[in-house]
């Protein structure tokens, strides 16, 4: 293993929401000059090629509920790590501030004598949607988003999503895909049956899959599509934007001159 110095050191990293070239390049140059790498489940694991062939790399992410580590194993591990070897990577999906609880661990390493420092990451909940051709604001459609998580760390879903559904915004709701139904009853209590809705899975990954309908008709999409986590769910008017898209680029195509 490397030891680029003596200092125990945490960067808490943003890895972008899948596409390995969504990274930044100051992120690129933390996992180059880590002596130890804990990565997350939602990273491209292409993203670990950057990294010294000499570096400690650990996997401490969850899958379907199974945690390879305790939040607070992962706090320790962060310690003993820095001080032993010098640089730690904590590689984060998306940005390690939006429900990454990225600010938790580098007040626990601060508390332990560590030098930090956070390397912002382009957020699931902005990027995707955009991937896929829905603006979360236009104007004349949408003036402001919410962004919430579908559960909570009690397992229940967020109080949030219920005043979101009460406004005129665009909801963008990650780790909700096993509150759906509950989601969707929320808008169907104030009426919003034919609001429409996305569900993409693997967003900006080569596998990605999209699901669109309505409040009323998603879960029937999402059934028939298997669409399953991880996804991120998108509501609101701005979703038929991306059918706009679609229907122009249609038309243009059908536009070209045969070669």
């Amino acid at each position: 293993m490397q030891t680029t110095n003596n200092i125990p050191k945490l960067s808490v990293v943003g890895a972008g929401p899948g596409d390995p070239d969504l990274i930044s390049l100051k992120a690129i140059k933390a996992i180059e000059s880590a002596d130890v790498i804990l990565y997350d489940a939602l990273i491209n694991v292409d993203l670990l090629k950057y990294a010294s062939t000499t570096t400690e790399v650990i996997f401490v992410g969850k899958r379907k509920g199974c945690y390879a580590y305790q939040q607070e194993q992962i706090n320790e591990l962060i310690v003993q790590r820095a001080r032993s070897f010098g640089h730690v990577v904590r590689l984060k999906g998306g940005d390690p501030f939006v429900f990454g609880r990225g600010a938790e661990e580098i007040e626990y390493a601060k508390l332990n004598g560590l030098k930090v420092d956070v390397i912002p990451g382009m957020s699931s909940a902005l990027s995707v949607p955009t991937s896929q051709g829905i603006p979360l604001t236009k104007r004349g459609v949408s003036q402001s988003f919410w962004v919430i998580t579908g559960t909570t760390k009690n397992h229940e879903i967020s109080s949030d999503i219920a005043l979101a559904a009460k406004s005129s915004a665009t909801v963008v709701i990650l780790m909700g895909m096993s509150k759906l139904p509950e989601i969707v009853q929320l808008f169907v209590n104030e009426n919003k049956h034919e609001l429409p809705i996305a569900v993409i899975q693997n967003g900006t990954y080569a596998n990605e899959k999209i699901g669109v309908g309505t409040i009323n008709s998603i879960q029937d999409v999402v059934a028939n599509q298997g669409l399953s986590a991880p996804a991120i769910i998108v509501i609101g008017e701005v979703v038929n934007e991306r059918m706009a898209l679609d229907r122009i680029k249609t038309e243009l195509h059908a536009l070209k001159p045969a070669l």
